[in-house]
């Protein structure tokens, strides 16, 4: 069986960005775990960007439908660069990252947050047949908007997580194009906040997103990269400011 840790690690010390004028980012993540509390959580990963140091980045809605976001980095260098519109907050923290063994890991967010959140990821043929053809298709494919819009609506349906966005408009404005070259299940996840804990993987009632970033209603973890419009001081919506 592959060692998932084994891949991720080699591609964190390999990485290298898509060449382009546009923001671009490699690294991996967790598109969105639904838990039946009405918490969904997600990951970011990035092991280099272009606009930036690497980082590390924790999404969570909230069942009220709000958004924050919490980063190891400064909001205009990461993710809230391009979700700060939709969020209720954003806020830095160290973020602990640490793989249990070759398909587990964990994510702490300590200090005010209190978050710790288990992973066990799983691969199935599905998941094999995807990412061998993602990984087989040509860089040009990946380039065009028509194609990454054929790719989503066969992806929603084939890994049963409903819609999948490819391409479209984030939250303040930009254009994005996402690349995923290889993926796995989440097989097992539990996470508590501040002791509480968030209850079993379940679907959210109606699928929510950002943007037309559409967030998958089951846990799917997946490398690859993404790129975004370069940054328009004058388009830009103000970053949320953090609570207190």
């Amino acid at each position: 069986m592959e060692s998932i840790r084994s891949i991720i690690t080699a591609a964190e010390r390999d990485s290298r960005l898509p060449e382009g004028e546009d923001e671009r980012f490699t690294g991996y993540g967790i598109m969105g775990q639904p838990f039946s509390s009405g918490y969904l959580l997600a990951l970011r990963r990035f092991s280099a960007t272009s606009v930036g140091p690497g980082y590390t980045a924790v999404w969570m809605r909230r069942p009220s439908g709000s958004w924050i976001m919490y980063t190891d980095v400064p909001a205009d260098v990461s993710c809230p660069r391009y979700f700060g519109s939709a969020l209720e907050s954003t806020s830095v923290h160290r973020i602990d990252v640490a793989w249990l063994d070759d398909h587990r890991f964990t994510v702490d967010i300590a200090d005010d947050v209190g978050l710790h959140w288990e992973v066990s990821l799983a691969a199935t043929p599905v998941t094999r047949a995807m990412s061998a053809l993602a990984s087989a298709l040509p860089a040009k494919l990946w380039s065009s908007p028509a194609f990454l819009r054929v790719m989503g609506a066969v992806a929603g349906p084939s890994l049963q997580a409903g819609r999948i966005g490819l391409v479209g408009r984030v939250p303040n404005g930009q254009g994005f194009r996402a690349n995923p070259k290889r993926m796995w299940f989440i097989s097992g996840s539990k996470a508590t906040l501040q002791g509480e804990d968030l209850g079993s993987l379940q679907a959210l009632p109606v699928q929510t997103r950002l943007g037309d970033f559409w967030i998958p209603q089951r846990g799917i973890f997946m490398m690859g990269s993404s790129r975004f419009d370069a940054f328009d001081p004058a388009a830009h919506h103000p970053l949320p400011a953090p609570p207190g």
